[in-house]
């Protein structure tokens, strides 16, 4: 099964994305400042359950994968790690976005809420993208099924964006004002952020598989 020193970095990879700006964010807090927590919230379980369904069908797909092409491990790899350096470059070029900027949306009815959670993470290429690139990196076909170390990086990732959407959901409008009247700190997220993703690509596109 996998190590509790890859289990650390993908854990750190997990967080690094989840904290990274991108739609599922931008709608969770926009949605949460103006209809409220519990909006935010059922948002966030639509959200959710949209991961669920990344997770089953990158786990079932990468086990068909390695055991058809073998070497599809290290396509996978190096399109991985450029995946997490175009993320990486997405928070540190000039004029990058702030996830803290909310739109104004109309209210719904919780199922509403529901359904656009989900939809707007079901058709979030980031996070199809990142089950199929990144979860390679750390799933080693020697150490067990495939299918069994899938499921517990997804699991990981789940428990790690759950979490933290939870948080930005329940203190969304409080973050959004501290950063408004603090531009530095914005800018220091992103410079931070940006500087873990580019170093996490370049240490899983320079190590060597185990």
């Amino acid at each position: 099964m996998i190590s509790w020193h890859e289990w650390l970095i993908f854990s750190a990879t997990a967080l690094g994305l989840v904290l990274t700006p991108g739609p599922n964010m931008m709608y969770l807090v926009s949605r949460s400042i103006c209809q409220g927590r519990r909006a935010g919230f059922i948002s966030l379980l639509g959200v959710a359950t949209a991961f669920v369904m990344h997770i089953l069908c990158a786990s079932a797909g990468l086990t068909a994968l390695f055991l058809t092409v073998p070497f599809a491990y290290t396509t996978l790899k190096y399109a991985g790690a450029g995946y997490l350096l175009w993320l990486a470059w997405q928070a540190l070029r000039p004029g990058g976005t702030s996830p803290f900027a909310p739109r104004q949306l109309p209210p719904d009815p919780p199922a509403r809420l529901f359904q656009m959670g989900f939809l707007t993470n079901a058709l979030n290429p980031k996070a199809a993208v990142f089950y199929l690139s990144i979860f390679p990196q750390f799933v080693h076909p020697e150490h067990g099924r495939v299918f069994a170390q899938s499921l517990t990086l997804g699991a990981t990732q789940l428990s790690i964006s759950f979490t933290v959407n939870l948080c930005i959901v329940l203190a969304a409008g409080t973050i959004a004002s501290f950063f408004a009247d603090r531009p530095l700190w914005l800018r220091t997220q992103r410079w931070v952020m940006g500087g873990v993703l580019g170093a996490l690509a370049l240490r899983l596109a320079l190590e060597d598989r185990k």
